[in-house]
């Protein structure tokens, strides 16, 4: 007689069930948490470092909040401004204004006064930008004197971003030194650019940019990390309905750093002249994204892995054809993207070892 096959069931003893199930119990609870943690991080930070345009610390148009006080103080006048501001020492000088360090009430705050009177039109533009443009992407106005041409403004201590790595260099921002730190500043710029392409006034575009230098030296670094733009003096509006377009300057522009439509297009054979030269919009802005990007990313460790995440939407910045490159908001969206991927990733490896 044919012996039937004998299946033997395999029992875990009690204990061993029990153990497996708090193990996976326990993964299950550590991803849930980590979901959880990784959602609120993001959401605040999307909120607390300017991803929002409105921003409850702000105050009424025409007027402004400073330190400790709870309430809003109107801009102050030419008046108030001669008679309660104390310089202590000038800290910048550039084409258009000199800049001193001073102090209004126990307050250190920016004092900005015009220097070539050839240049008064820039110097009242750029007053009328920062008037306009009050948001959490720009320095906050304190007063001005358009008869006196001042601007009194926030005074941040660390300065502008040319010092970036230098702060970094210092024991007490070394912290602060990271890719995730870094990229997130990178957010913060694509942030500013992609404000001032969907502005309250319209599409402006970042003219004071020719090199490196020259952008990192419009911008603020704050003591608490972030960016502001600072300097608005050069901000053409591009109206396509209207067909107006716009050109950085009357001179010649060179390098690699600015975009090719920026560049004189008939060669070397040819003198420049300014009005030869083809107008363009700002999509010359998304051409200095990935080099701009590159000076935040710094060479830290994981500053290579955030830049291959960001191969393809540096590349397409890059493309010839200005018609090609994406949207502020398409490159803002796609960094967003990232610092969530990367941050999920550098915390799996947590999650596993509680196992």
């Amino acid at each position: 007689m044919e012996k039937k096959p004998h299946f033997v069931r395999r029992e875990f003893p009690p204990r061993e069930v029990s153990s497996v199930s708090v193990s996976l119990a326990l993964l299950l609870a550590a991803v849930l948490l980590l979901n959880a943690l990784l959602y609120l991080y993001l959401n605040k930070f999307y909120i607390s470092s300017g991803r929002a345009e409105t921003d409850p610390s702000l105050c009424p148009f025409g007027y402004f909040k400073l330190g400790s006080v709870r309430n809003c103080s109107p801009w102050l006048s030419c008046e108030a401004i001669n008679r309660e501001v104390r310089k202590l020492k000038c800290v910048g000088e550039g084409a258009v204004k000199k800049v001193f360090l001073s102090e209004w009430k126990e307050n250190k705050v920016v004092l900005s006064q015009l220097t070539n009177s050839e240049l008064k039109e820039d110097f009242l533009h750029g007053l009328k930008m920062l008037k306009a443009l009050q948001s959490k992407h720009v320095v906050r106005l304190l007063g001005y004197c358009e008869q006196q041409f001042t601007i009194l403004t926030e005074y941040h201590p660390l300065g502008s971003l040319r010092g970036l790595n230098e702060t970094l260099h210092i024991s007490k921002y070394k912290g602060m030194n990271t890719w995730h730190r870094r990229l997130m500043l990178a957010i913060d710029y694509v942030s500013i650019i992609r404000y001032l392409h969907s502005s309250p006034l319209g599409t402006l575009v970042m003219c004071d940019s020719n090199d490196l230098d020259k952008v990192l030296s419009q911008y603020l670094l704050t003591s608490d990390f972030h960016i502001l733009v600072n300097d608005l003096d050069a901000l053409p509006l591009v109206n396509r309905s209207a067909g107006r377009l716009v050109k950085c300057g009357h001179r010649e522009l060179r390098g690699e750093f600015v975009a090719p439509e920026q560049r004189w297009p008939y060669g070397e054979e040819m003198p420049f002249e300014d009005d030869l030269m083809p107008p363009y919009d700002e999509k010359t802005d998304i051409w200095k994204i990935p080099d701009v990007s590159n000076f935040f990313l710094g060479h830290v460790e994981g500053s290579d892995i955030v830049r291959l995440h960001l191969f393809d939407i540096h590349a397409a910045c890059k493309k010839k054809d200005p018609a090609e490159r994406p949207s502020a908001q398409e490159v803002l969206d796609t960094y967003r993207k990232v610092l969530t991927l990367l941050i999920r990733e550098a915390a799996m490896p947590s999650t596993r070892e509680m196992l």
